[in-house]
């Protein structure tokens, strides 16, 4: 880590949740189809295969908490016209044949704040 001046924390040492995005982010590492069963013979195999990893989760892997887009696509801005397009496509579909639809369509809605669990807020003390 501190080849890549990042600081390591120590500071609540074994606390699972002391940073729950990066523990987030391992656990989807960890729980990858593309992880490595036999894992890495070097450290440069190792750094080549998170290089590949993190392409793929930023650029092509699409994210159910961000409305299914990539994180790419939302950093650069481009998933309002995404989430857009997808709103006229369904409501498109669903004026065609409004009898296969149930009530409403899918929430295409752009969100503002992203939370890795929303529904576990904690008032502070």
């Amino acid at each position: 880590m501190l080849e890549m001046g990042i600081i390591g924390s120590r500071s609540r040492p074994g606390v699972s949740n002391d940073n729950p995005y990066s523990e987030s982010l391992f656990r989807t590492i960890k729980y990858s189809h593309r992880w490595p069963s036999e894992g890495f013979k070097h450290l440069e195999d190792a750094r080549s295969w998170v290089k590949g990893f993190t392409n793929w989760y930023n650029n092509t892997h699409r994210h159910s908490r961000i409305k299914f887009v990539t994180p790419g696509q939302r950093n650069n801005g481009e998933d309002r016209a995404i989430l857009a397009k997808r709103r006229e496509l369904y409501k498109k579909a669903q004026e065609k044949n409004a009898n296969r639809w149930s009530k409403h369509t899918r929430n295409w809605d752009e969100i503002s704040d992203v939370e890795l669990n929303p529904e576990n807020k904690r008032e502070a003390a």
